[in-house]
């Protein structure tokens, strides 16, 4: 089959885009600008058009698949509608091919991508030969996609749009549930229905693998017409990744890998766990800079992962410098949340504000990298907003100037600003 992909670029498109050429389909695709995930799918001989132009779209495509963060009037979303093309979204795509096979489902507000690699290297490890699509690159497996069986697929599911609705899984994992993408759930009881709805789906012979005793997710539980599998019973080993909440993350991999395979020994598992390194932009060293500061990245864009990663890197770090460069990801989440955006830093010795990432969304009046800092400020941690990356950049360039070793960096949020990172480092 003749497959197209409109931004094909995004961490789960890339991943099923190789999914397609493991099938032998031939696969093209477009996607804004280049990127670690473009530049993977080059290597395997996927072609990627760098900006979206109507000509890009083949006459002769089959299937075509977009991206949420492309738009009804993307140029070649309408010429697509033009052509009659049959068209669909990433998530019904995932559906589509998960279809029929046994699938173990993560998804959360916190802690999807890094649960959703655990699952799939101790089943890889366990010789149980699973086809994975993980939220960000696993460097263990090369790729955002591990090839394997037909028949056993480890996925991560969002929530965004009732996204996880479109699977069919057999064991589900829900890591935690708090109010995210406020531009689709008007409240938490909103997210809490839509993951009710995913628990109630779920065969009778299935498993839902959570936290009945969190409080947020309790009302959840009480859907499912199938086992519940409580994953903080698990124990898992010394881990290589920080953090309270990635041990949360060990046990939540742990226990959905039991559901599935009974047969995995425990000394396989916490031997898997113990030898994972983690993924990409997940509290990734990237190293130090020519002055001694060390530089870390990482993807939390809601207030209780930056809290909780803040946390964990005062743990490693006590007596360094904290500086924080954090890129808030949408207008309405730095909107809805901003109160608690505003003491989520309180980890850090300095905070620098990109300008906020837009995404998939227009500028809202008055939400703006200078108002959040100020709130930041008024919480107690001196904070600034920076009109552009290169800004954030020079401030913290200056900082690095007056705590040149003592220092740490820490890049935080689901936008572009790990570039900056990369340039710190010299990567």
């Amino acid at each position: 089959m003749r497959i197209y992909m409109i931004g094909i670029g995004g961490i789960g498109m890339s991943a099923l885009a190789q999914l397609y050429v493991s099938e032998g389909h031939s696969v093209s695709g477009s996607d804004r600008e280049v990127s670690p995930t473009t530049g993977l799918l080059k290597k395997k001989d996927v072609r990627v058009f760098i900006g979206q132009r109507a000509e890009n779209v083949p006459a002769d495509a089959e299937l075509v698949v977009y991206s949420d963060a492309v738009w009804e009037d993307n140029v070649e979303r309408m010429r697509v509608k033009g052509l009659g093309m049959r068209e669909i979204s990433y998530f019904e795509a995932l559906g589509e091919v998960t279809r029929g096979r046994f699938t173990i489902a993560i998804t959360g507000t916190h802690g999807k991508t890094t649960t959703t690699a655990l699952v799939a290297k101790i089943l890889k490890d366990a010789g149980k030969n699973p086809t994975a699509i993980v939220g960000s690159i696993v460097p263990e497996f090369g790729s955002n996609f591990l090839q394997g069986s037909r028949d056993l697929f480890v996925v991560e599911a969002c929530e965004y749009k009732d996204h996880v609705l479109k699977l069919s899984p057999n064991v589900l994992v829900l890591t935690n549930a708090e109010w995210d993408h406020t531009d689709w759930f008007p409240s938490l009881a909103a997210e809490q229905e839509m993951f009710g709805k995913a628990a109630a789906a779920l065969p009778k012979d299935g498993a839902f693998v959570t936290n009945p005793d969190d409080p947020n997710v309790a009302p959840i539980v009480e859907k499912a017409k199938c086992k519940v599998v409580d994953y903080t019973k698990e124990e898992v080993p010394e881990l290589q990744l920080v953090g309270e909440f990635n041990k949360m993350n060990a046990r939540a991999a742990v226990a959905a890998a039991r559901a599935a395979f009974p047969d995995i020994s425990d000394a396989m598992m916490h031997h898997s766990v113990a030898d994972f390194k983690g993924t990409w932009r997940r509290f990734e060293m990237k190293g130090k800079t020519k002055e001694g500061a060390i530089v870390i990245d990482d993807y939390a864009h809601h207030p209780t992962a930056i809290r909780e990663t803040l946390k964990a890197t005062r743990e490693k770090f006590p007596d360094k410098t904290l500086v924080v460069a954090f890129h808030p990801h949408l207008y309405s989440r730095t909107r809805d949340l901003m109160e608690e955006f505003a003491h989520a830093f309180s980890g850090a010795d300095e905070v620098i504000i990109a300008p906020i990432y837009a995404a998939r969304e227009e500028p809202i009046e008055g939400i703006t990298a200078r108002v959040l800092a100020e709130k930041i400020t008024a919480a107690g941690v001196p904070a600034r907003g920076a009109d552009s990356l290169p800004e954030v950049e020079s401030f913290l360039r200056s900082s690095l100037l007056a705590h040149p070793s003592s220092l740490v960096i820490l890049t935080m949020g689901a936008g572009d600003i790990y570039k900056i990172a990369n340039t710190l480092v010299g990567a």
